[in-house]
């Protein structure tokens, strides 16, 4: 998932963007709202963390420009503020939620999570499909009813969040792509393509299929039984 940080305060923004990227989110830091305006034109996010404070134009006046703009991604404030009025002016301008300076990084964590399944329209922070389930809160993937771990490297995990995220609709190449990495970083078409192969060999044992889908991108679909798997379960 691709993370849009807003904070001109450098020690804030690293420390923030340092526990953001250590749980797996790619995240692009910019220190005013011009500039985050700038690149939000080109960029597509999944959520947006957005300091009050800024220079030139607050974050309030940024997140109301960016509704106007017609960006629907969940909008966490941050804020040194803690005036009632203030949090009151940052909920009716378009944010989603609130946090007071000083914060502690695990309950940044935990709300984002949760703005971004509100996002996606998912219940809880464990996602399943077939025999695989994704636990986003403590990053382990497994498989039921065995409760056996599965293996994921950092990006094969934000591949698979993704797309179990946007089940049963199809995920967007392009959007998969830029949910990798964030703009000051490169990566190809074709490595997006080696993670899904990857998860493939990982995932197809357990009876889920990755399927392109030629011209968007990909979808998470239930295989058939195997016929050995049907013959052994009969006990022929």
């Amino acid at each position: 998932m691709r993370i849009l940080l807003v904070e001109d305060d450098v020690m804030v923004a690293c420390g923030v963007k340092l526990g953001l990227v250590d749980a797996g989110y790619a995240v692009d830091w910019v220190g005013s709202a011009e500039k985050a305006l700038e690149i939000s034109r080109n960029e597509a996010f999944d959520l947006a963390v957005i300091d009050l404070g800024l220079p030139g134009m607050d974050g309030l006046a940024l997140t109301q420009r960016l509704r106007q703009y017609g960006h629907t991604m969940p909008v966490m404030i941050l804020t040194a503020r803690d005036g009632l009025n203030d949090r009151v002016r940052g909920l009716d301008m378009g944010a989603d939620d609130y946090m007071i300076k000083p914060f502690e990084l695990p309950e940044l964590l935990a709300r984002l999570r949760a703005l971004l399944r509100r996002s996606q329209a998912a219940t809880s922070s464990v996602l399943s499909f077939g025999a695989l389930e994704m636990d986003t809160a403590t990053r382990q993937a497994c498989v039921r009813p065995s409760g056996q771990l599965l293996e994921l490297g950092q990006r094969e995990w934000t591949v698979l969040e993704y797309l179990l995220l946007h089940t049963p609709k199809p995920a967007n190449k392009e959007k998969l792509l830029q949910a990798l990495t964030g703009w000051d970083k490169e990566i190809t078409s074709n490595a997006v393509e080696v993670y899904i192969s990857r998860l493939r060999g990982k995932l197809e044992p357990l009876g889920v299929g990755l399927r392109s889908i030629r011209g968007f991108g990909y979808r998470l679909e239930l295989l058939a039984p195997r016929l050995t798997d049907v013959s052994s379960n009969s006990g022929t």
